[in-house]
């Protein structure tokens, strides 16, 4: 399965598992562990309607955690816990999965 070990995915949210156990496809941004009903509206209205789309945007800030967080809570309205949740998801997805 993806995502490596067992032991790696017990320490998960549900909701960050769901995320991991499959190729991102055409998600709604709203299925991105740490995105509140808000946010994804905040998301969408910027263009950023897909998973893949915010993900697009981690990769070109080079997978930069602390920069990413920063145009959330900024640019888009995300509380820190949020941003947090947010990056931690999106950089999971990468080591799972690229």
């Amino acid at each position: 399965e993806p995502g490596g070990t067992k032991e790696d995915m017990d320490h998960m949210s549900p909701r960050l598992r769901a995320f991991l156990s499959e190729p991102i496809g055409e998600k709604d941004v709203a299925w991105v562990d740490g995105i509140s009903h808000e946010l994804a509206i905040n998301l969408v209205t910027k263009g950023f309607n897909k998973a893949y789309v915010l993900l697009g945007q981690f990769l070109l800030m080079h997978k930069r955690e602390a920069e990413f967080q920063k145009w959330l809570i900024c640019c888009c309205g995300a509380t820190e816990f949020e941003a947090r949740e947010c990056s931690n998801c999106l950089k999971e997805w990468c080591s799972c999965f690229l």
